[in-house]
């Protein structure tokens, strides 16, 4: 799913629409009544880690001063526009981490579209936001269907564009309930408050995941890092020296941001580790499922020579196959 620099990605590309009115609307969700964002005014864009905050007001409400960057073209190309009133049931699975923000929906209808109106977006599996054109098939499905993905929603604006979301949850809140000191991508990231969190004696590929101390953060750049920092998954980071802590950390900050800025280009994502059948030395790449007892488990691959296990007593696991 979406990690952290898609999500901002989306940010952008939703952000040249802040000041628009929409005027048609669409999608298959089932999880709000879309009818209720027709002709209000997108306020404000924000994003916390792997979520999506958009603001609705009513359209005669004076628009706030924007601070947000311009929006670099990338996946928002221009589009022949398809009919806006889309119906069809989903036709993508959905695929949910634990959440870490909570969001309120407003008491009652009348709140949508007044002041604090924000609909938060949680990106599942080939999650996306494209802008003025719509996302097409590029291979069969498993009936041997040419089958276009079915938007969650369409919002047309009054300047002509629109902005398409697949495979979301969506949800009102009266407020982002949002932590810039755990965002990986945010300015006011703490360093110190992730590092005391990288210190715990749990291996460090469950702590990474942990939204509470690394928003954004995923599977892809969890395996990333790990291998440009040369540790085990499995290393618990209380037995890891300071300087190593110090560096996991530098290699989740920077290829974060290297890949958000490639994004930006339009430039893919060149992976070292994340199925691979071999590291860039050449050795062979073991691959395994971890995470808490209690927790959400992910797919992990590692170099055994490049990422050797330091705990004593932690056996390799045994590689599985896809």
């Amino acid at each position: 799913m979406p990690e952290g620099p898609s999500v901002r990605k989306f940010q952008l590309l939703a952000s040249r629409f802040v000041g628009q009115v929409v005027t048609k609307v669409g999608g298959s969700t089932g999880k709000i009544n879309v009818n209720d964002l027709n002709a209000l005014r997108l306020q404000d864009s924000q994003v916390h880690g792997k979520n999506l905050f958009l603001a609705f007001v009513a359209a005669g409400c004076p628009l706030r001063p924007s601070t947000e960057e311009p929006v670099p073209q990338g996946e928002a190309a221009s589009g022949t526009s398809s009919p806006a009133q889309v119906s069809a049931p989903q036709t993508q699975p959905e695929e949910e981490e634990p959440q870490e923000l909570q969001c309120s929906r407003p008491d009652a209808p009348g709140a949508v579209g007044g002041p604090g109106s924000w609909l938060r977006f949680h990106f599942g599996l080939f999650g996306s936001v494209r802008t003025n054109e719509f996302s097409r098939a590029n291979r069969a499905n498993k009936r041997g269907d040419w089958k276009d993905p079915m938007p969650r929603l369409v919002l047309h604006f009054e300047n002509g564009g629109f902005l398409v979301f697949y495979n979301c949850q969506m949800q009102w809140c009266s407020s982002p309930v949002a932590d810039p000191a755990s965002d990986i991508l945010s300015a006011e990231f703490h360093r110190g408050q992730a590092l005391d969190a990288l210190r715990a004696p749990s291996p460090v590929c469950y702590t990474l995941l942990d939204q509470r101390y690394f928003s954004g953060l995923g599977n892809i750049i969890k395996n990333e890092i790990l291998y440009l920092a040369k540790i085990h998954p499995l290393t618990r980071g209380s037995v890891l020296a300071p300087s190593d802590l110090e560096h996991l950390l530098d290699c989740a900050i920077q290829f974060s941001s290297d890949w958000l800025q490639s994004k930006l280009r339009g430039e893919g994502l060149h992976l070292q580790i994340y199925h691979k059948e071999r590291c860039p030395l050449g050795h062979a790449v073991m691959k395994a499922t971890f995470g808490p007892l209690s927790g959400y488990k992910r797919l992990t691959w590692w170099c055994p020579q490049c990422q050797p296990a330091v705990l004593s007593g932690v056996r390799e696991p045994t590689p599985v196959t896809e």
